[in-house]
């Protein structure tokens, strides 16, 4: 064989050599991408709570501690994308994970400044880097961040591996992506950015401890200055732009991220542990502005003295704000405690479904005559809160003034068990504590509601009779009510609480509402609404305790006028639906001109007595200085209106109510009397002094 034959053959066994060399190569190099295509996992990013427009309430952070939220191009602010791709990796949308002119280019730069100027990483290089925690700093370390890079390249699309490095970029501490660092540093969401913001955000990653802007400052404000020095060089931002960026303040410290509707998103998360987004009715707007007025009005209140609000919509059943507590960091009012669901003595917030049951049933009318006078009911012996009485007056009156004895009359002619059971088909859970049936005492308070079940059977007054499940998370399922009243009794309990003086047609007004104050003092209550809104109010200490003076009108009513300013524009309420009975007096069907006692009154034919002053009696009025003050006139049983007559001349004409004033001239023997609308009267002689 010549030498040319066997140079031959060694030179074509060294290609098949060298091509099986390549193949073997190729094929390992094949496996090991593939290999950590197989291993690459995406971490978690934190559960986050949005409003019903999406806006973030709440963010919980990781297992690990770390704020990192999800996050895609559309997230941010398009100028921060442009800047990022710029500073970072200008081929970006061209290579396949590694680019090698910036490899060169690395290369060349760092022989002639003799120091390293750029690595020549891509960012898809970085999110392999981040995903694997890799090293920096040796070969086996970059060749390890190559495979990986090539492995996201063949298994995930640019605009994942985008959004993945927004996600993942360090920005000091326990910050990762680009949202919790401008949730952290701007205290808003990365979509509108300014120049100056931008450039850190795109700073940062480099250097994240060493560059963080609440420990160095200066250093981040070179960084950043640098990012739109380099912006302005490319034409991305003006001089002009670039000069005014560079002026902007730096932030100086690091923000609380978003933690708004606190209860209710831990509640749901603690239900709903795998889920990473919980989407809530709330309206972050309104959140905000009550939870802020909450933290002030608790200001004036004296620890542990607290307050919970709850906004609704009445129409569907949304939640659209709900404050537990003034502050959930508050150890002193218990401020972890969800007071919306805190199970409480309603006071006399029950009595306007109680009153809607008796007018539903035919047992009464707005303009029927109830008696509030002291008497018992099967054992029962209520009183009034300010131990006085009213004696015969109008149901629409008695409810006004919030009278116990006629609500508990009527209590006894509907049932106390019809009445658990319109509160449960509001979606109210009644406490009724160890008794297997109910008795009056809980129309009067003595049962335990929550703030959240009042509003649910308020917001069944407030629309028409009809009760929208209450929730707080979205639902794509359109909730079904249930009725608990009829339109027109609903209307007229709505009449009543809107201030109405008749059962007429229109409007009753802008808003309806009820206090309730608890025994003791343990809890003042206001439940409200207007023509879309119910609005509830609680305070009191969340221990259960008494508080002097306590009240649910002086200290519940403000409050509720307080919210209702922070939600905007009152919606009028509805007008009458039809089958309203607009009567008083005669014009109503006999049965409903008088309920209960004062029916037997009617019967009984008791005449009018004065109560003050009695027959005989002395009054003290001041009069021998010249100073007197006025005499104060009250009678009891009657049938109004009322008229008063002293010394055979009227004082006060076609008196509704139980109480007139007269004033005096001069002291000495005066003879009042009284005639009721049935012409009975009632006399007696005083003397003033």
């Amino acid at each position: 064989m010549s030498a040319r034959r066997r140079l031959a053959q060694l030179g074509l066994l060294g290609l098949l050599l060298a091509i099986a060399i390549l193949g073997a190569g190729y094929s390992a190099f094949e496996r090991a991408v593939t290999a950590r295509i197989a291993v690459i996992e995406i971490p978690t990013t934190g559960v986050e709570v949005r409003d019903r427009d999406g806006a973030l309430l709440r963010a919980f952070a990781n297992d690990d501690g770390r704020w990192r939220l999800a996050a895609g191009a559309g997230d941010v602010d398009p100028r921060y994308l442009e800047m990022l791709v710029a500073w970072e990796d200008r081929r970006f949308a061209e290579h396949g994970g590694v680019d090698p002119v910036a490899f060169v280019r690395a290369a060349w730069q760092s022989l002639a400044e003799r120091r390293v100027v750029s690595g020549g990483s891509t960012l898809t290089m970085q999110v392999a880097r981040l995903l694997g925690r890799l090293p920096t700093g040796s070969l086996a370390a970059k060749a390890e961040q190559i495979l990986f890079a090539l492995a996201l390249e063949r298994s995930r699309t640019k605009a994942e591996i985008l959004s993945l490095y927004l996600q993942l970029a360090p920005y000091g501490g326990n910050l990762e992506g680009v949202r919790a660092a401008a949730l952290s540093f701007f205290g808003k969401e990365p979509k509108r950015l300014t120049a100056a913001e931008a450039a850190l955000l795109v700073a940062l990653p480099q250097s994240p401890e060493r560059y963080r802007p609440d420990r160095f400052p200066d250093r981040a404000k070179a960084a950043r200055d640098r990012v739109i020095a380099r912006m302005a060089t490319l034409g991305l931002i003006s001089d002009r732009e670039a000069e005014r960026a560079m002026r902007e303040a730096m932030p100086t410290g690091r923000r609380a991220l978003p933690m708004l509707a606190a209860h209710a998103s831990a509640r749901l998360h603690q239900a709903k542990p795998e889920a990473a987004r919980i989407d809530l009715t709330i309206d972050k707007a309104l959140q905000a502005r009550l939870e802020d007025y909450a933290r002030q009005k608790a200001q004036g209140l004296k620890k542990p003295v607290s307050l919970a609000l709850l906004v609704a919509d009445a129409a569907t059943g949304e939640v659209l704000a709900q404050v537990g507590s003034p502050d959930l960091f508050d150890r002193e009012r218990q401020g972890f405690v969800d007071l919306t669901r805190a199970t409480r003595s309603p006071g006399s917030t029950l009595k306007p479904l109680i009153y809607g049951l008796a007018f539903e049933r035919g047992i009464a009318h707005p303009e029927s005559l109830v008696d509030d006078s002291p008497g018992g009911f099967a054992g029962y012996t209520p009183q009034n809160f300010d131990r006085e009485f009213e004696g015969v007056i109008t149901a629409r009156r008695a409810l006004q003034l919030s009278r116990n004895l006629p609500a508990v009359e009527l209590l006894g002619a509907v049932g106390p068990s019809r009445l658990v059971y319109r509160m449960r088909r509001a979606g109210a859970v009644p406490e009724l504590g160890d008794r297997s049936l109910p008795g009056l005492a809980i129309g009067l308070g003595g049962l335990g509601l929550t703030l959240e079940d009042l509003v649910r059977i308020y917001g069944g007054l407030a629309n028409g009779g009809v009760a929208m499940p209450l929730h707080v998370e979205r639902s794509a399922e359109p909730a079904m009510g249930k009725r608990i009243l009829s339109p027109q009794a609903a209307w007229y309990v709505t009449s009543i609480l809107a201030g109405a003086s008749t059962t007429t047609k229109g409007s009753p007004g802008e808003i309806a509402y009820k206090t309730g104050t608890s025994y003791g003092y343990r809890d003042a209550w206001t439940i409200a609404y207007d023509g879309r809104h119910v609005v509830g109010v609680w305070l009191g200490r969340p221990d259960g305790a008494p508080v002097a003076g306590l009240v649910g009108q002086d200290s519940a009513v403000p409050v509720m006028r307080d919210v209702f300013a922070r939600i905007g524009p009152v919606t009028r309420l509805a007008g009458p639906p039809p089958g309203i009975l607009a009567s008083a007096g005669g014009g109503l069907p006999p049965p409903m001109r008088r309920v209960g006692r004062a029916a037997d009154l009617a019967q009984s034919g008791l005449k009018p007595e004065i109560v003050f002053p009695p027959d005989a009696a002395k009054v003290e009025l001041g009069l021998v200085s010249g100073a007197g003050s006025e005499l104060f006139l009250k009678v009891r049983n009657g049938q109004p209106p009322f008229t008063w007559y002293v010394d055979g001349r009227p004082v006060a004409r076609d008196a509704l109510q139980r109480q007139a004033r007269w004033q005096p001239l001069e002291p000495g023997f005066v003879d009042i009397s009284v005639v009721d609308a049935m012409g009975a009267a009632a006399r007696s002689r005083v003397f003033l002094d």
